[in-house]
């Protein structure tokens, strides 16, 4: 009961991100302390997802401003696939939740479309452009790079080969391996023990609230990314830094003993 209720908890915070109460005021961020490891998210933190909106507009009738609503339902499934104990690869999650989309916007989309909408854009996104010059300095600077995600191994690896980033990392994780969605707490403290590193000893980059939200939680450090349309949850603990892009980590991280 009480991993359900903690989970119920992460997946309100996922659906509340960039909501401002009045009376929330985010604790204090702590100083980063040089991490052993620094664990990238993929989609949005290093990814630009702005390439999928032409193809998932399209799929919604030209509705371009829904891609976020897909982006928040899809990840909402995967939560509730966690909590009630199933699985189903990101990709399929994603294809369900754009079919919920589009019903209930009244626009007919069939499973094939859907899917036709999702797969290959996700699988083809480019890297923000701070992207590569700020890996480059990371690992310049000695630092252990391993991705993140939610994602399958078969999809992030194509996409990092795609995107040309697949040199920069010492391995990719997946929760697939789990099957259990980021933000549960299980899938940072697992990430870890993969890297044979404490949590305290590890940092998530994230351009999600929820995921910063889900690595404190875990003891983790976290960095948040301040890409365009993204924001912190208000309720959570602070990140230990807020940087505007991948090339601006480097220079933060560049400066710790």
């Amino acid at each position: 009961m009480r991993l359900v209720t903690r989970l119920l908890s992460l997946l309100l915070a996922c659906l509340l991100v960039g909501l401002q109460p009045a009376c929330a005021t985010p604790r204090t961020a702590q100083p980063v302390t040089a991490p052993k490891v620094i664990f990238f998210d993929v989609n949005e933190t290093l990814l630009d997802l702005e390439s999928m909106r032409q193809s998932v507009g399209a799929a919604l009738g030209g509705r371009q401003e829904l891609l976020p609503l897909w982006f928040s339902t899809m990840l909402h499934y995967s939560l509730v696939e966690t909590v009630t104990g199933s699985y189903h690869d990101f990709g399929a999650v994603g294809t369900a939740a754009l079919m919920m989309v589009a019903e209930n916007n009244g626009i007919a989309l069939s499973q094939e479309q859907a899917r036709a909408a999702i797969v290959k854009p996700l699988l083809a996104l480019p890297a923000h452009p701070d992207v590569r010059e700020g890996l480059r300095a990371l690992k310049e600077q000695g630092y252990t790079l391993v991705t993140l995600t939610n994602s399958s191994h078969r999809a992030v690896q194509t996409q990092l080969e795609n995107a040309g980033l697949t040199g920069f990392f010492t391995r990719n994780l997946s929760i697939e391996d789990i099957q259990v969605y980021k933000p549960d707490l299980r899938a940072y403290r697992w990430a870890a023990e993969q890297m044979g590193v404490k949590p305290e000893d590890a940092v998530l980059v994230a351009a999600h609230g929820w995921d910063v939200a889900g690595a404190k939680a875990a003891g983790f450090q976290a960095i948040f990314v301040a890409r365009p349309g993204q924001s912190l949850y208000p309720l959570a603990a602070a990140p230990d830094q807020v940087v505007k892009d991948i090339q601006a980590l480097a220079e933060v991280l560049g400066k710790r003993p």
